[in-house]
């Protein structure tokens, strides 16, 4: 079998040394154009650099300059000295440096959220033009979100615990934000809902929980988007009244409470109607019987007087 010839060692080494510099200078573009980025909020100023600044030695005139938006819109494009396009949405917000050629855009809006590009030709007459950059630059735009507000709602309540549905809401944010949540520093995890017109509107952000509070606890609300947070806290307080349901008594207690109740009144009844006769049946005879007796002793008896006075004469 045979063997190749191994490589000189002048050459192998160009060869390690070409590999190691067109590394470097991958990972050196790969880190300037991470570094391209620039964020900034809704209603400020803000400038975006360009990749190539003109040299105190020559003017705008001898150069073309194109910004653009996701390699489409053309934001403004100067060429000789003069603007020759600007985009209508750019109108009055936009201006450029003639020396850097920073596009400086005010006052910021959420539409201009996106990738840049800054194009330059160098102009070499006659009619004959080099590109010498062309790279692109991102805009992250935010914008703040409400202070979160918790409100609480009773759904249930009862002696050992109380049911509640708390709620938490956030507007006007910009990126869609995280939605997170403490009961008393241990985490929770909010059924989250969020509203947006579009993907580059606005956001509205609600979270809703369910919970059983069996005594006052602290719940925290928290909305994060681009790395900052806002929160709020709220105090829940277990209602301290105790609603003891009562239970209806069932038809059969119904229906016999019913049946006594009847018998009752018609015992009254009858015993009102009946009892005063027999009374007086019972009573008043024998009392006219004694009246009349007593009247009858009172009476003088006639024929004893007779005998007396007739025996005495």
């Amino acid at each position: 079998m045979a063997c190749l010839p191994a490589a000189p060692p002048a050459l192998a080494l160009r060869r390690w040394l070409g590999l190691g510099l067109f590394v470097l200078l991958c990972l050196s573009r790969g880190y300037a154009l991470e570094k391209k980025v620039v964020k900034s909020k809704v209603g400020e100023k803000v400038g975006l650099p360009c990749c190539h600044e003109i040299p105190s030695s020559e003017s705008l005139h001898n150069y073309r300059v194109y910004w653009q938006k996701n390699t489409t819109e053309v934001v403004l494009a100067y060429a000789e000295g003069r603007m020759i396009s600007k985009h209508e949405r750019y109108e009055n917000r936009t201006e450029m440096d003639t020396r850097n050629l920073t596009l400086w855009i005010s006052p910021m809006e959420i539409l201009d959220n996106g990738p840049y590009q800054c194009v330059v030709q160098h102009l070499r007459f006659p009619q004959n033009s080099v590109v010498v950059c062309d790279e692109p630059v991102t805009l992250f735009v935010t914008a703040d979100f409400s202070k979160p507000n918790i409100t609480a709602e009773v759904s249930t309540n009862s002696c050992e615990s109380t049911e509640m549905v708390v709620r938490c809401s956030s507007h006007g944010g910009f990126p869609k934000p995280k939605i997170s949540g403490a009961l008393n520093n241990v985490s929770v995890v909010w059924n989250a809902s969020w509203v947006s017109e579009s993907s580059l509107s606005p956001y509205n952000v609600t979270g809703k929980l369910w919970l059983n509070v069996t005594k006052d606890v602290s719940i925290t609300c928290s909305v994060e988007h681009n790395g900052l947070l806002k929160s709020t806290s709220l105090l829940l307080k277990k209602p301290n009244t105790c609603f003891v349901p009562t239970v209806p008594p069932s038809y059969n207690v119904i229906t016999a409470s019913s049946i006594i109740i009847i018998i009752f009144l018609l015992a009254i009844t009858l015993a009102a109607r009946y009892l005063p006769r027999h009374v007086c049946s019972h009573y008043c005879k024998p009392q006219d019987s004694v009246e009349e007796g007593v009247k009858e002793c009172m009476k003088p008896p006639m024929s004893s007087k007779g005998t007396s006075e007739t025996s005495f004469l």
